[in-house]
């Protein structure tokens, strides 16, 4: 830590995602112990149960923090967006399609405003997704919830040749999707870094006719759109860029990922590294940085894939030291 010699006093420390009280190595051996007793699941992203000729993959994942950006705004109208996405995304990158969605809403007082704000949220995100919203529940329970708190369960089917392996190869180009933003992941530490000096009313510095909540409201891109293009080519394994940021490209096995053309991060990650002095390496375990998706797959099948999306190639994979390369950094 330097020392401000013209104050007398000393800069506040460069925040890390565990010191703001979200420590990713610990929340992933606790997801593993708890898979652990409960059962053997199939698949990275989702659990598979099946049927016959094909796969019935289940997901669950909620919105995190992101709800104290909106309470403190009051503004719910995006966060539904958000908790689809955040399920069926998953899904894809196990090459499985979502088809149906569940939401849980648990409330400290109910409110109708609020509940109709989430279900608007809830019904875009379900037309992006082309998923039927099948219904949900909403609990009233004052002694355990402060504020509320939404999840959801998203349903998607494949059949069994069309999920991916799982793995990449050594040989395989990485092609990226770019985010929406800093979608729904990394939130307590953008948090604590922004509200250090500002309010979420206040104008977004880079875009001063957006607010700051403006921006980290952005709703999580769904890339249900890409689940066609990536089973149509060989495509060997994929990735969801969410907690712990670029690390999430292991999860396609452990091999080195080069990443030389990652799109451009949106200047809200910039941002929230100024404000609340956050290194480069950190950033990158966090957030996703720009891209929010990944694939692996033979060259000629990537160039197909690129052709009838928005992607690029961002990458190559090799069989050298596992681990991720991209800005100068190497991420393990």
């Amino acid at each position: 830590m330097s020392e401000d010699t013209d104050s007398g006093e000393t800069d506040e420390e460069g925040l890390t995602y565990a010191e703001t009280g979200v420590d990713i190595d610990a929340s992933e051996a606790a997801t593993s112990a708890l898979i652990g007793a409960a059962g053997e699941f199939e698949g990275d992203y989702a659990g598979l149960v099946d049927i016959g000729d094909q796969y019935l993959a289940l997901a669950t994942d909620g919105v995190g923090t992101k709800l104290l950006v909106a309470e403190a705004v009051d503004d719910y109208s995006t966060i539904g967006i958000d908790c689809i996405a955040m399920n069926a995304n998953d899904l894809v990158a196990q090459g499985v399609e979502p088809v149906a969605f569940v939401d849980y809403l648990a409330v400290e007082q109910p409110d109708d405003d609020t509940a109709e704000a989430i279900g608007e949220g809830l019904r875009h995100g379900a037309e992006q997704a082309s998923v039927a919203l099948v219904g949900g529940e909403t609990a009233v329970m004052p002694d355990v919830i402060k504020g509320l708190d939404i999840a959801g369960a998203c349903a998607g089917l494949a059949p069994k040749g069309a999920l991916f392996p799982g793995e990449a190869e050594p040989g395989d180009v990485v092609v990226g999707w770019p985010s929406s933003g800093i979608h729904s992941n990394g939130l307590t530490l953008a948090r604590e870094a922004i509200t250090r000096e500002h309010a979420y009313t206040d104008p977004f510095p880079p875009a001063p006719d957006r607010t700051i909540a403006e921006e980290l409201l952005e709703p999580t891109r769904l890339y249900t759109d890409l689940v066609g293009a990536l089973r149509k080519n060989e495509t060997h394994a994929a990735a969801h860029v969410t907690g712990g940021g670029w690390t999430n490209l292991t999860r396609m096995g452990e091999f080195r990922y080069e990443i030389t053309d990652p799109f451009d991060a949106q200047p809200v990650f910039s941002f929230v590294q100024q404000e609340g002095g956050v290194d480069d390496e950190e950033m990158h375990r966090t957030f996703n940085m720009g891209t929010g998706f990944v694939a692996a797959m033979p060259e000629a099948d990537a160039e197909r894939v690129v052709a009838a999306t928005d992607g690029r190639i961002i990458g190559t994979v090799t069989d050298d030291t596992s681990g991720v390369d991209i800005r100068g950094l190497h991420i393990e």
